[in-house]
């Protein structure tokens, strides 16, 4: 029977993808004539508003002054500015961003499956068609994808600040999802090696960073903001992208991978620290003192306590214990993220964090039996299964986004990437250093540390609070040719751990010889 049954799943399996395809190729064609046809419909827009216009009496445009209110309210009804479709009843302001929802969707789950078809995370596809689209302009003279990017200042440029919030949003669940799939058990019994390479995983890399940007950055010695936060930056491990290569090579339950996983958790938790830390004493600027870092690390730790204090006094069970007695649906994932985006607004408004730390306090948290064990309805749910579905929808916008504020014309100057090559060749010997760190005989020493090396969407997002943080000048702490720099080396310690990490756990152990 199990012979029938094994043909049969692998022709429901092959229609599955077949069916698949047919809708990925179904929803290119529909983008596409979509995104075709918008140009020509603004054409015959802006010809209707030119003879409209000409059409109107001289002595009218005469009595416009400039900067008046009757020029503003002329400016706002020319189509293509967002408020006016949807006034006149013929466009629809949101129409424009679900169609770049689509096209991101699409291009970003085709390119990830290229990449993963090679052996390689499809993050990278993600940011690599981030990169095409936010570049297009410059590869190819064409504009078309420029309404992706955001601007906050432009209150008419609707399409890119949508994007940009529900990126922000899908780092939040990303965050939180990491949190989930923690457990502070686990990160307690994590053992001498894993506590060891952590702390050297977080020292050693913050470290170098802070030398390559004051040597390639900084112009003088008060200009420190920079290189602490490419410091900071470096510290964190992508927890995500080595546990998956570990699974793929079945060496998820040897001891290397335990040592791995539990150090790049703690490097996790750790690198929130120091990014909080960093970020606080560069917004003291001028008025920085010592009891300022004292604070601000207390400051941190507290919110992270308080969080875990929360967790034992049974705070998301009995949440959960109240929305069961609710009727509807959806009730599990609501609860969960009411959690979650609370969390996030009090490490921000209360506690001056970011609010990526909010989210993962949120989900370190939060446990399977916090909402199984209150009664039959989510008796044999899964959380991070339920929130999955959000994550598939903005956690690939917030590569997407990342990839299209990377300016590849800032490569046109040797600074840049100077900048680049500095931070990956310190990234990866940061990482290796850490391995010194396994105290325990026969362990690969060197799988340890090459496991350590992907910074994946850890980085990114490190990076993406620095372009929010300002210097005491006014600049922003990480302008574009420091974040492209950023990416660049995101993007090379992400895909060289697959085949190095391979390549070390297939040769035989020799304690001796390794490291």
């Amino acid at each position: 029977m199990a012979s029938a049954i094994v043909p049969d799943l692998q022709r429901s399996s092959s229609s599955a993808r077949a069916l698949t395809w047919r809708v990925v190729l179904g929803t290119a064609c529909l983008a596409v004539v979509a995104w075709i046809l918008q140009p020509v419909q603004l054409s015959r827009s802006v010809g209707i508003l030119a003879a409209a216009t000409a059409s109107q009496p001289a002595e009218e445009h005469h009595s416009v002054e400039p900067g008046g209110d009757d020029q503003m309210e002329v400016a706002t009804n020319v189509p293509g500015h967002d408020g006016e479709g949807h006034s006149s009843g013929h466009k629809d302001p949101v129409a424009q961003v679900l169609l770049a929802i689509s096209l991101i969707l699409l291009f970003a789950k085709i390119f990830g499956d290229v990449f993963e078809r090679i052996g390689l995370p499809a993050v990278l596809g993600e940011l690599s068609v981030g990169i095409l689209l936010g570049n297009l302009a410059l590869i190819t003279n064409s504009d078309a994808f420029e309404f992706f990017k955001p601007h906050l200042d432009d209150p008419h440029a609707m399409t890119g600040n949508v994007l940009d919030m529900l990126s922000r949003i899908g780092v939040v669940l990303l965050l939180f999802e990491v949190g989930l799939e923690s457990r502070v058990k686990e990160m307690a019994s994590v053992g001498v090696s894993s506590l060891l390479v952590a702390v050297i995983g977080v020292i050693a890399p913050m470290a170098l960073g802070f030398g390559v940007g004051y040597l390639l950055v900084s112009e003088d010695a008060s200009q420190w903001q920079v290189p602490a936060f490419l410091g900071a930056t470096l510290c964190a491990t992508s927890v995500g992208i080595t546990a998956r290569v570990l699974k793929d090579i079945g060496k998820s339950k040897t001891r290397e991978s335990s040592i791995i996983l539990g150090a790049a958790v703690l490097d996790d938790v750790l690198g929130l620290v120091v990014l909080a830390v960093v970020s606080g004493v560069i917004q003291e600027g001028d008025n920085f003192e010592v009891m300022s870092l004292f604070r601000i690390v207390g400051l941190s730790l507290a919110f992270l306590a308080t969080a875990l204090v929360l967790g034992a006094l049974q705070l998301p069970r009995m949440l959960f214990k109240a929305a069961s007695f609710l009727r509807g649906h959806g009730l599990l994932v609501t609860t969960a993220l009411m959690i979650c985006f609370l969390f996030s607004w009090a490490a921000n408004h209360l506690a001056g964090l970011a609010t990526i730390i909010g989210a993962f306090a949120a989900g370190l948290i939060l446990e399977g039996a916090h909402y199984q064990e209150v009664g039959e309805k989510w008796k044999n749910r899964s959380l991070e299964e339920a929130i999955a579905p959000l994550t598939a929808l903005l956690v690939p916008i917030f590569f997407v986004e990342t990839g299209i504020a990377v300016d590849l014309s800032m490569f046109s100057g040797a600074a840049t990437w100077k900048l680049a090559i500095g931070l990956t060749f310190v990234a990866i010997i940061g990482k290796l250093i850490c391995a010194w760190g396994v105290r325990e005989p026969g362990v690969n020493r060197q799988a340890v540390g090459l496991g350590m090396i992907p910074r994946g969407e850890v980085g990114l997002i490190f990076a993406g609070v620095g372009r929010e943080l300002k210097t005491p000048d006014g600049h922003a702490v990480v302008d574009d040719a420091t974040f492209s720099a950023i990416v660049v080396m995101v993007m090379i310690t992400t895909m060289i751990t697959p085949p190095l990490l391979k390549w070390s756990l297939s040769k035989p152990v020799d304690d001796s010889a390794t490291m």
